[in-house]
């Protein structure tokens, strides 16, 4: 029996596994139960903290890597910026440790965080709707844009910037996001809601495609040798 190979584990399977189990999910299970999981100590809230510190410990690693000294500052500074904003959404997600160890909100941070939580994102959406949108625009022309122009026009691409482009491996996951997001569009004009919290779905597979980015970075700076 042939094994699969790595990119299509991660690439293809595991986006495959995760919406068809979200379908599984919202079709099978009660209203009740849903929302327990997508509380804030439910299993999606958990799933998503997993997968943005697990990106940031890769960043770390790039970090501290002495391979990436020789592909010159400007990996080094991209790299750092995504390690950073791989810890702030994880310290977001979990309200920096509030929806682990349940301590209370501070009285005057309550006053201005709309969910009474001790993070930055309910508080502007300069800290939370604005980066989201980033975030999502990045996933969809790093997941589908670039793929594409890198087989079909390469030339408009920078080529000294090819280190940081990503593959067609990130596409099945940028192409799940954006129909959940276009879905959830519709349904709001519609007045229909057939997902419990489709932004929270919509995460998971932003956050699962920053984890594969992160990845790839890694196995291009860490594990491919490099001559200077």
């Amino acid at each position: 029996m042939k094994i699969m190979s790595q990119t299509t584990i991660l690439g293809i399977a595991i986006p495959l596994v995760l919406i068809t189990t979200q379908v599984l999910i919202e079709i099978f299970l009660s209203s009740a139960l849903l929302q327990k999981m997508h509380s804030e100590k439910g299993i999606h809230e958990i799933f998503q903290a997993l997968i943005t510190l697990s990106s940031f410990l890769i960043g770390l690693f790039i970090l501290t890597s002495r391979k990436i000294r020789t592909f010159g500052p400007y990996v080094f500074t991209w790299v750092f910026l995504a390690t950073i904003c791989c810890l702030y959404v994880t310290g977001e997600e979990t309200s920096w440790g509030q929806h682990l160890f349940d301590w209370s909100t501070p009285e005057n941070w309550s006053d201005i965080n709309d969910q009474n939580e001790t993070n930055i994102h309910n508080t502007s959406s300069w800290f939370d709707q604005k980066p989201r949108l980033l975030l999502e625009l990045g996933v969809v022309v790093g997941g589908i844009v670039v793929p594409l122009l890198l087989r079909y026009k390469p030339h408009i691409l920078p080529a000294k910037f090819s280190i940081i482009y990503p593959t067609f491996a990130f596409t099945l996951t940028a192409v799940i996001f954006a129909s959940l997001k276009l879905f959830d569009q519709i349904e709001e004009i519609l007045g229909a809601h057939h997902m419990t919290r489709g932004s929270e779905v919509q995460e998971i597979f932003l956050f699962y495609f920053v984890a594969l980015y992160m990845l790839l970075l890694k196995k291009r700076i860490c594990d491919t040798p490099r001559t200077v």
